[in-house]
């Protein structure tokens, strides 16, 4: 064999080897960013369950309408500068919600499997919460929880790609029997059209 050959050889060696090398990298990344993204996923849902959080949100479902009719609730809301989150915990859904969408808008967190977990959630809150955010925006401006409403667009949007949720398809659903269905249309109880309680 020749020195041409033998140096021919060589390179094709060479790379052959230096293109595993790289696939190799790449899988390695793509499993490093998915561990990250989980990582990432399974923060914000350990953030959910926190208490203060929890606590937050049952007051924007149950709380805010009625003292947003106040008018110094809404003046507290208007004044610029700090606004006390013990006598205003929408501000921790809102605060919650903004960060998610800087990191979504960023794509520090993968869309697909946040939104499989909390998209309807997201709009049902950012209903509650739009007025107090209104009210905010007359001194602080639009930029004011601009990523909770980047999120909430968002979340709209998946909720009507996906109505029935993400279930696989090709899978047989169970059919789930709802024993107080008629008793509870009767009493009056309802749904709004993303299938939360009102």
């Amino acid at each position: 064999m020749s020195a041409g050959t033998l140096s021919a050889v060589a390179a094709v060696g060479t790379f052959i080897v230096i293109a595993a090398s790289a696939v190799a990298a790449l899988v390695q990344l793509r499993h490093m960013r998915a561990g990250n993204q989980l990582e990432a996923l399974l923060m914000l849902e350990r953030d959910f369950q926190r208490s203060e959080l929890q606590s937050a949100l049952r007051h924007v479902q149950e709380r805010l309408p009625a003292r947003l009719e106040e008018a110094g609730y809404r003046r507290e809301l208007e004044r610029p500068g700090f606004i006390d989150s013990a006598s205003h915990p929408e501000l921790l859904v809102c605060n919650w919600f903004n960060e998610i969408g800087t990191l979504l808008k960023h794509r520090l967190v993968a869309e697909a499997p946040f939104m499989d977990l909390f998209a309807r959630l997201i709009v049902h809150c950012w209903a509650r919460v739009a007025s107090a955010v209104a009210i905010m925006r007359r001194t602080r401006g639009e930029a004011q929880y601009h990523d909770f409403e980047y999120l909430a667009i968002q979340a709209a949007r998946w909720v009507d790609r996906h109505p029935r949720g993400t279930f696989p398809r090709g899978l047989t659903r169970e059919s789930l029997p709802d024993r107080w269905l008629d008793a509870d249309r009767r009493s009056g109880s309802g749904q709004d059209r993303h299938g939360l309680a009102r």
